[in-house]
């Protein structure tokens, strides 16, 4: 599954809402990784294992021209799934106060 975003409709919104231009591009890679997640959670829900991938730019030039994807349109993600074939294994993190702070 690739994700892509149509930067002709960023753009647009940059120039039709001045005065936020500069958060559009902000906002819009935040709403790709909110899909992004969404899509995964959906998966996992139906027992499909998915792999998120970043491998951008290396692969944007031969993924365009493999979907032929229109030139505005920029690949934010790639997502691989399929069936489970051994579950992914126990991850070790740091205690939680030392990975967040919390400010009152």
């Amino acid at each position: 599954m690739l994700f892509f975003e149509d930067q002709a409709v960023v753009k647009g919104l940059q120039e039709n809402f001045a005065l936020y231009k500069d958060n559009f591009p902000v906002w819009s890679q935040q709403s790709s990784g909110m899909a992004q997640f969404a899509v995964w959670t959906a998966l996992a829900a139906e027992g499909i294992g998915a792999n998120l991938q970043h491998y951008n730019p290396l692969v944007d030039s031969w993924v365009a021209k493999k979907t032929g994807a229109p030139e505005t349109w920029k690949l934010m993600a790639q997502m691989p799934f399929g069936s489970i074939e051994t579950p992914a294994g126990q991850k070790e993190f740091a205690p939680v106060e030392t990975r967040v702070k919390v400010v009152a």
